[in-house]
């Protein structure tokens, strides 16, 4: 029954837990036992059953309770035939949208020489715009998790596919995430390729991609700044937020009385 196989996925994750500390008892049953059947889930013929097998697959990864050779031989070629050209559509939509998820929990060396080459054909499907559209909302996340030398190489040339894709969705997906992409890049990157890109953006035909990318205008401006200087930094989360300096650290000023009296003092120089 698909209900027992998706309550059993449920139940993975805080077995695996359990079984990592108590390891000197358990030394290798998530591995032997446990681990196949997440992989195996994966592939079911119930959707309940491979969304349940996904996200404890994610909660296993983020827990870091994988191992980094399951990872790699077994995990990572699963989803690579998800994935394939000639896979079923919606498994393909699936396998993509988990390999986006995953990647930030994964070794940079893992992403980018297991996942990247097929996240590349990915961005390409000429067939599905789902997929398109998934690898276009996960774009910075994907370039973050590579780094900068494979996100000029690779990504680049893709992000620039996907900003003039023929569905206004993708464009708009595009200049939600275009942040996140420029701050992965080089200035010289940045200044020259990204500028002309993100104007076509503001200037598309769709109002819904000019909406977007106007939002988008100070955050990407934003990657201009200086760090150092400017105190502007990108969170894990991918928002963006200001470093407090020094000054403000070691100051009170969060207390009412100092609020207060600099305000004040605005005021009287007002």
């Amino acid at each position: 029954e698909p209900t027992v196989r998706t309550e059993l996925m449920e139940q993975i994750p805080p077995i695996a837990i359990f079984l990592q500390e108590s390891r000197p008892k358990f030394p290798a049953a998530f591995f032997e036992y446990l681990m196949p059947i997440v992989v195996r889930y994966l592939t079911d013929v119930n959707n309940q059953v491979r969304k349940a097998s996904q996200e404890a697959l994610l909660i296993l990864l983020e827990q870091d309770l994988v191992a980094q050779s399951d990872i790699e031989n077994k995990v990572c070629p699963i989803l690579l035939d998800l994935s394939a050209p000639d896979s079923d559509d919606e498994y393909k939509v699936e396998a993509v949208n988990i390999i986006c998820k995953m990647a930030s929990m994964l070794s940079r060396t893992t992403v980018e020489h297991m996942l990247l080459p097929r996240f590349c054909e990915l961005c390409s499907d000429g067939k599905l715009f789902q997929v398109r559209k998934i690898c276009a909302a996960n774009f910075g996340d994907i370039c973050n998790a590579v780094g900068q030398e494979a996100t000029e190489r690779l990504l680049i040339p893709k992000f620039f596919e996907l900003c003039s894709d023929s569905v206004w969705g993708m464009r708009k997906a595009c200049a939600e995430c275009f942040m996140a992409v420029s701050y992965t890049t080089s200035p010289e990157v940045r200044r020259s390729k990204l500028s002309p890109l993100f104007i076509s953006l503001i200037s598309d035909t769709c109002r819904w991609v000019r909406q977007a990318a106007f939002q988008s205008l100070g955050p990407f401006i934003s990657t201009f700044a200086n760090p150092s200087s400017a105190g502007l930094y990108i969170r894990e989360d991918g928002t963006l937020s200001i470093r407090p300096s020094v000054q403000d650290v070691n100051s009170n000023s969060c207390q009412p009385s100092n609020n207060i009296t600099l305000m004040s003092s605005s005021a009287n120089a007002a």
